[in-house]
């Protein structure tokens, strides 16, 4: 079978046949950015494509392609093993069975690198389909998506208020929800790194974003979608500005939850961390906390005495989060409170879903 060129909405996701996307990019532009779910393996490191991409510039195509080759020509057999490798991993983890499997590969601009791997894969028997356009397609496709018109729900809520949990427990109910946080692997404050892996990104945060959307959107039903109340910047990525921009204009349900049921819920989320990290956190924030307050933040952690040191973060998120509120072109007539008395997973039934 000939190798198929195909656009990036049949490329990216087509749930018609099993596929694993394979990004034949070199390791540093992969690790930078790629399309969730797809597999790096490399026709050149990142030496190899300065090199090559020289010889391009400097002399001429024919030139890069023989250089190219040289590099190519001894890792053939590698390639193949590891495509091998990857099918055979599709095949145990999600049929247990083997499966006729095709495989997606793409490069920067759907040029000579994804065509060299594309032409050895189909001489070797497997399947293989090519992106137009590349990868350089498959980011003017993000960018579309990400300012595409949607309709939010927001799920707003001081600090502590268990809007996250509650966020999930609604997807697991079949709720259309937009998990920014978990995409951006950061939970918003300045604990928001605590216990959790590095951030991705910018790009790579638009991508899981796209991605996300579509997932919710592409049966073309018109759900509203419920997404957390969060500031432009989640640690060190940012909302895209136009879903950003959607979501202070849509309708927010406030989560009236007591404080010390939102202080209990903090002590028990980061209060197990040590000291030196909750200080080093503190630390951050100390310019807009104040001297004193920091000073006492950190003295109480040291004196073993969370629960008043996080009183003092607690009433300081309050207040920032009550300005934010107040910066809302559509507050009041936009705003629905819902007493709560405790954070409990039961506080789903009182929004007006």
């Amino acid at each position: 079978m000939a190798v198929k060129n195909i656009p990036v909405d049949e490329f990216v996701f087509d749930n018609n046949k099993p596929h694993i996307i394979i990004d034949v990019r070199s390791p540093s532009e992969f690790s930078h950015a790629h399309m969730p779910g797809a597999i790096s393996i490399p026709l050149f490191s990142d030496e190899e494509r300065k090199i090559v991409g020289t010889a391009y510039k400097q002399q001429s195509r024919q030139a890069a392609i023989k250089i190219g080759l040289d590099f190519y020509g001894l890792k053939m057999k590698k390639v193949v093993e590891e495509v091998e490798a990857a099918v055979a991993q599709y095949n145990t983890k999600l049929t247990g069975s083997k499966t006729n499997i095709s495989i997606y590969l793409h490069c920067w601009r759907g040029g000579m690198r994804s065509a060299a791997v594309a032409w050895l894969l189909d001489l070797y028997g497997f399947v293989v389909f090519t992106l137009s356009g590349g990868y350089k397609s498959y980011r003017a496709w993000v960018l579309k998506m990400l300012t595409q018109p949607l309709s939010f729900k927001v799920l707003g809520g001081f600090t502590g208020s268990g809007k996250t949990e509650l966020l999930q427990y609604m997807q697991i109910n079949d709720e259309a929800v937009l998990n920014l946080e978990n995409l951006a692997n950061h939970k918003g404050s300045a604990f928001g790194a605590l216990g959790i892996q590095e951030q991705p990104s910018q790009e790579m945060f638009e991508n899981a974003i796209a991605a996300a959307i579509h997932e919710i959107t592409k049966n073309g039903i018109n759900r509203c979608i419920w997404v957390e109340d969060e500031s432009q910047r989640i640690g060190k990525v940012i909302i895209p500005l136009a879903i950003f921009e959607n979501m202070r204009q849509s309708p927010l349900y406030f989560l009236d939850i007591p404080f010390e049921e939102r202080l209990k819920n903090i002590i028990q989320t980061y209060g197990s961390h040590s000291a030196d990290e909750l200080a080093s956190c503190i630390s951050r924030i100390s310019n807009r906390l104040g001297g004193l307050e920091t000073k006492l933040a950190i003295n109480f952690l040291f004196q073993d005495n969370v629960t008043e040191s996080f009183r003092i973060l607690l009433n300081y998120y309050d207040k920032w989060y009550g300005k934010g509120l107040q910066n809302r072109k559509t507050l009041p007539q936009n705003i629905y409170k819902i007493p709560c008395e405790t954070i409990t997973e039961e506080n789903f039934k009182k929004l007006a879903l």
